[in-house]
């Protein structure tokens, strides 16, 4: 009987905790905002306290690299009800806020707003920095060798398209320092004024059309499609044409107020475009980074071979190679290669010496922590 009781009491009190009145959990709640409040200033404070640290020798720009690690510490510990995204623009934010009361930050990405380098830009940086739009790729690299930014952001890889040919010519033309990256699954949505079935025309920029092809042909066949040189331009279109539709992103959907008559178009289900962060920037070993160098071999039978030997005898997986022929020249190439591991690692400094032997030139074009892949 004794036990009976115990087990009684247990489900009363469970009972209880269960019968919690809404007013008792709003205060609950506002208790939490107060103590949440407090110690986000408190972590805001010792940001700030941290980079004026001269003994130290912190620099301002190594606080975007450690926030990272931390974000993705974060993020990896987090144990729910809230999923990864939530946590991720949680944080993010705050460590964006904290890193503008130490220095006004600026960074350059190929505009204009609400296009997917917008939001590439917004996963790593935050929205407390100075979000600059510019009219292309060569620009981007502009703002940052005057010093007029302190970051760039350009897309450099889509799993669907392969390369981006623009960058790997910037690169090519003025190397420039990776020190990150952002991986951004891609999702499009058609975006309208009207109903699916009175689209005549869809307005994109050619890589979201390429992407979309098979959808389109199938569920809006006799549409004419319309290259666009963004998709913002594409969806501020839309938005004043009756008919039209456009390929664009959920932002630029809110922002132009369409509504999205069919979301996640995309053939490729697993579309990822890979964005590189350019800057001064020159983070240290995380345990998660990969090496990018660019590379000019001899013209003559099994360079190539010579040059990816290094690595295999290096024992270093290569996550990325491409080429891209040098201006000006008859069947001569530059290859872009990325690792894994960092410069500062033995293996890597030794891979790195042997491929400079090898080649007619080397560039190495930074190391940083591999990016996480965000929705």
């Amino acid at each position: 009987m004794a036990k009976k009781t115990s087990t009684t009491r247990t489900k009363r009190a469970a009972g209880s905790a269960r019968r919690e009145t809404p007013a008792e959990l709003s205060r609950k709640i506002a208790r939490l905002d107060r103590d949440l409040m407090q110690l986000i200033n408190e972590r805001a404070k010792l940001t700030v306290r941290l980079a004026k640290t001269a003994d130290e020798g912190v620099d301002p720009r190594t606080l975007t690299a450690t926030d990272l690690s931390t974000l993705e510490n974060a993020v990896g510990g987090s144990k729910g009800p809230l999923d990864e995204a939530a946590v991720r623009a949680i944080y993010r934010e705050l460590y964006s806020g904290a890193r503008r009361l130490v220095q006004p930050t600026r960074v350059a990405y190929l505009g204009p707003a609400y296009s997917y380098s917008h939001q590439a830009a917004i996963e790593r940086f935050g929205t407390s920095v100075d979000l600059t739009p510019v009219a292309s790729i060569a620009a981007v690299f502009e703002e940052v060798n005057r010093g007029h930014a302190e970051y760039g952001l350009v897309p450099i890889e889509n799993s669907t398209d392969g390369r981006i040919v623009d960058t790997l010519d910037m690169f090519a033309r003025n190397p420039a320092n990776i020190c990150g990256e952002v991986q951004l699954r891609i999702h499009h949505n058609l975006l309208s004024r009207c109903q699916r079935g009175e689209v005549t025309e869809v307005y994109s920029k050619p890589q979201a059309l390429s992407q979309c092809r098979d959808w389109l042909t199938k569920h809006l066949p006799f549409a004419r499609l319309v290259e666009m040189t963004s998709t913002t331009a594409a969806a501020q279109l839309a938005a004043d044409k009756y008919g039209a539709a456009a390929i664009a992103s959920l932002q630029a959907a809110a922002n132009y107020g369409l509504d999205v008559i069919a979301s996640n178009i995309e053939d490729n289900r697993n579309n990822v475009t890979r964005f590189a962060v350019i800057g001064k920037e020159e983070p240290k070993r995380s345990g998660n980074d990969k090496t990018s160098v660019m590379f000019e071999i001899p013209h003559k039978p099994g360079a190539l071979a010579d040059a990816m030997g290094i690595f295999k005898r290096a024992r270093l997986n290569l996550t990325w190679i491409e080429s891209f022929p040098i201006a000006g020249s008859k069947n001569e190439y530059l290859f872009f290669v990325e690792m894994e591991g960092h410069r500062d690692e033995a293996k890597v400094k030794r891979a790195l010496d042997a491929l400079k032997r090898k080649t007619v030139q080397l560039s190495l074009l930074g190391s940083y922590q591999r990016g996480s892949l965000v929705e």
